[in-house]
């Protein structure tokens, strides 16, 4: 059964519609990736995937079992966020807020899953230091772990390599396969068109209708695929 099933799909902001007729499904252990322009709604569909923001048409199912609570979500991070004033410890930790239901605190369960995703990205050894004063490889990290405490099943992730320079990129590009290698779906927004094509299983290609929808190696041998792969190549 598929984790989560997109049917039609109308995507947009203020009446302006960027995107129409997407339609895919995620099955559990996928690692998908999703690419195209800016504007073509990529972030509106993680929106629309996590409830944030509905599509203007078809709908987002998930199954398998899962709900909203289930799903882990690694947005784009912006200035402010990068200045939170928190320790490293009490931003992972908060991941762990839907598992504590109407509990006013978190529990031993909670506060062993945060020490076990800090050790997991290698972040433990700052849990006491501030968040705001960690480099933004390190930053990019506390947060995936996070994220990590929502979820066991389903990754959401909307750009985590953004504003990181090549060899950190790289490093958490690795990080992510090795979570899809142990077992978690992935579902990410990226413009690393040539890390896509490496790493995911399949490719999600956004345009005005979407461009293409299959296997990452499927991709790299359509029109489309051979035609942004090249310009990514000569650094158009």
């Amino acid at each position: 059964m598929a984790q989560l099933t997109c049917d039609s799909l109308t995507l947009g902001y203020e009446s302006r519609i960027v995107s129409s007729q997407v339609s895919f499904s995620v099955e559990a252990g996928d690692y998908v990736c999703i690419v195209g322009e800016n504007g073509s709604g990529k972030s509106t569909l993680i929106k629309a995937i996590l409830n944030l923001k509905p599509p203007m048409a078809g709908k987002v199912t998930l199954g398998d079992g899962l709900t909203r609570g289930d799903l882990g979500y690694l947005p784009q991070q912006t200035a402010a966020q990068r200045d939170f004033p928190a320790s490293v410890r009490e931003i992972v930790l908060s991941g762990c807020l839907n598992r504590i239901g109407h509990r006013p605190f978190f529990g031993q369960n909670q506060r062993r899953l945060a020490q076990e995703n800090m050790r997991r990205l290698q972040v433990d050894d700052l849990a006491r230091r501030s968040f705001a004063e960690l480099s933004g490889g390190q930053q990019h990290r506390v947060l995936l772990a996070r994220a990590l405490c929502a979820t066991d099943r389903l990754l959401v992730l909307d750009e985590p390599a953004s504003g990181l320079d090549p060899q950190i990129t790289e490093e958490m590009y690795r990080l992510i396969k090795e979570l899809n290698q142990s077992g978690l779906t992935i579902i990410m927004v990226s413009h690393d068109i040539r890390a896509a094509v490496r790493d995911a299983s399949h490719i999600l290609h956004l345009g005005r209708t979407p461009l293409f929808w299959g296997s990452a190696r499927e991709y790299a041998e359509s029109d489309i695929g051979r035609i942004y792969l090249s310009r990514e190549a000569v650094g158009v």
